[in-house]
């Protein structure tokens, strides 16, 4: 598939490496330009690329930058994508360490991702928000592997989500249908799937037992 990844941090580039490897086609881009991507480009053989250029053409985005610069992405970001695109998030909010108050996360009640969907105009697929990124590169195991981990994955499309499985799957990990984007403080930070390395059983399990209320130490 061609792959556009917006966000070159731990988790984006371990996933362009691990993409690349698979044999995607894989466009990189963050915030500081192409230029500042050569080590990753020469790792990989993905292509560097601007933001407004990264979802050109591709059948799966994926969003990996800190929330508090979701609203710095350009307009219409997604509008060359390919038709039905599958646009991954990865976002957390961190008030008190990066992110700042964000009100209508605070005060309005948004999941985390129901506020990136609003910045972006998309609806999205919340994966590996919780995942340790060098997990990416040395966690990987074959379908039926007891160490294999487990991870969520929400979204309110369901086409995309079916996408984002059999990717995740590909990527060497089983997944748990975690619901809606409504559903997805279920996977927050501070919640018991977070950081959780499991495989399907306790992953549905933690999803079962988090708690709507957000802790103390995660709010602004």
């Amino acid at each position: 598939m061609k792959i556009g990844i917006i966000g070159a941090g731990n988790i984006g580039g371990n996933l362009t490496r691990r993409l690349t490897a698979l044999g995607h086609e894989v466009a990189v881009a963050n915030s500081r330009g192409p230029e500042t991507l050569k080590a990753l480009v020469d790792e990989t053989g993905a292509t560097a690329v601007t933001v407004p250029e990264a979802a050109r053409g591709a059948q799966v985005v994926v969003v990996t930058v800190p929330l508090k610069n979701v609203p710095d992405l350009p307009a219409g970001l997604l509008d060359g994508a390919a038709e039905g695109v599958a646009v991954i998030d990865t976002g957390n909010y961190y008030p008190k360490e990066r992110d700042g108050r964000i009100d209508a996360i605070e005060d309005g009640g948004l999941t985390e991702s129901r506020w990136t969907e609003q910045h972006i105009g998309h609806r999205v697929v919340k994966v590996f928000n919780g995942t340790y990124a060098q997990d990416l590169l040395e966690r990987p195991r074959p379908a039926g592997d007891p160490e294999r981990l487990a991870v969520p994955v929400a979204s309110d499309d369901e086409a995309a989500k079916r996408v984002v499985r059999a990717l995740v799957d590909e990527l060497g990990f089983d997944t748990v249908d975690a619901g809606g984007i409504d559903e997805s403080w279920r996977q927050q930070p501070a919640t018991p799937v977070y950081g959780l390395r499991a495989g399907v059983e306790a992953v549905t399990r933690a999803l079962a037992e988090a708690s709507p209320e957000r802790p103390a130490a995660h709010k602004a």
